[in-house]
């Protein structure tokens, strides 16, 4: 079907947002000398592994104990190191959430917390390893910073961006293979939504994996007249109110696209700042107050209703409550 579509963003290669981090990781760890790693057993998944070859002094291998992992990386950061802790995002938020709560949102510490294999496209490993709650649980955290990129290059930049801010922030990225499809060079600016493509009768607010989605889903919506305007939400907290509201009081109406929780999610948040300002019809894609199971990230993703077709789906229905 996308080969068949004029797709307004196209792709030559596709990589995991995991290698992003990891590249990013690296990157980050040689300008700066203040970024130390820590990993719960999970270097190979999280892509972590250049960094610890390269800065082996710098890197914690801290076992199966990913509590620990995180008082460890509060403790750091009283001494001016820049932790990135790297974990399942199951692990990652679930497993720690007090730790976290206590150790570092509360206390304001400037810890990344960098969560893989988030949401249904972990695949096959089920549904006790698909958290589809760790956005909802981290943006309700003060302080706490929560970003979501879309692709390969936006992960590495992201990844880039967080060692220059200053506070707790979550940084959550997938394992399938997923097309590149943004710049390499982008300039990442955390809480600043990034209008993709112009539209005039309905917006499509996505995040992560589901950005691409949303891409094709415009080219879909086009072919039988529809103008979809398509916007990443890569940072949901700070969410970009602003771009929200200008795009919605253009189109009339939205649809939200997120590989998580319809309860918690990004959709939350938009329903939140238009009920306050703008209200208008709002529609949601993403997984509708239920577990995963096991199989391919695109048989989930299908029979979850996380694809272009359901955005599709879901934007005619807004448009037709203007």
């Amino acid at each position: 079907m996308e080969k068949t579509l004029d797709l307004k963003f196209t792709y030559t290669e596709k990589k995991d947002t995991r290698s992003g981090f990891g590249d990013g990781l690296l990157e980050a760890g040689r300008k700066n000398p203040n970024v130390v790693g820590l990993c719960a057993d999970l270097i190979g998944s999280l892509k972590m592994g250049a960094f610890q070859k390269e800065f082996p002094d710098r890197f914690f291998q801290v076992g199966i104990a990913e509590a620990n992992m995180i008082g460890l990386a509060a403790g750091m950061t009283i001494g001016g190191k820049i932790p990135f802790t790297g974990t399942f995002a199951n692990f990652s938020t679930g497993r720690v959430y007090d730790q976290i709560r206590q150790s570092v949102a509360y206390s304001d510490k400037n810890v990344k917390i960098c969560a893989s294999h988030a949401g249904l496209t972990l695949g096959e490993d089920g549904a006790t390893h698909q958290i589809l709650e760790d956005v909802g649980m981290m943006k309700m955290l003060p302080h706490m910073t929560v970003i979501v990129p879309c692709d390969y290059n936006q992960t590495k930049a992201a990844t880039l961006a967080l060692v220059d801010h200053v506070g707790p922030a979550y940084l959550r990225f997938g394992r399938p293979v997923w097309p590149i499809f943004t710049p390499a060079n982008q300039k990442f600016e955390i809480g600043k939504a990034w209008k993709m493509i112009e539209g005039k009768d309905v917006t499509i607010f996505a995040t992560g994996h589901l950005v691409w989605e949303a891409v094709v889903a415009e080219a879909m919506l086009r072919e039988e007249g529809i103008s979809a305007e398509v916007i990443n939400i890569h940072t949901i907290k700070p969410l970009d109110e602003e771009a929200i509201l200008a795009s919605v009081a253009k189109t009339g109406c939205a649809v939200s696209a997120e590989e998580h929780q319809i309860n918690g999610g990004l959709g939350d948040s938009i329903a939140q700042v238009l009920v306050r300002n703008h209200p208008a019809p709002l529609e949601y894609v993403g997984v509708n107050d239920s577990f995963g199971e096991s199989g391919t990230p695109t048989q989930l993703l299908e029979k979850y209703g996380l694809n272009a077709a359901n955005i599709v789906k879901a934007a005619k229905q807004a448009i037709s409550r203007k």
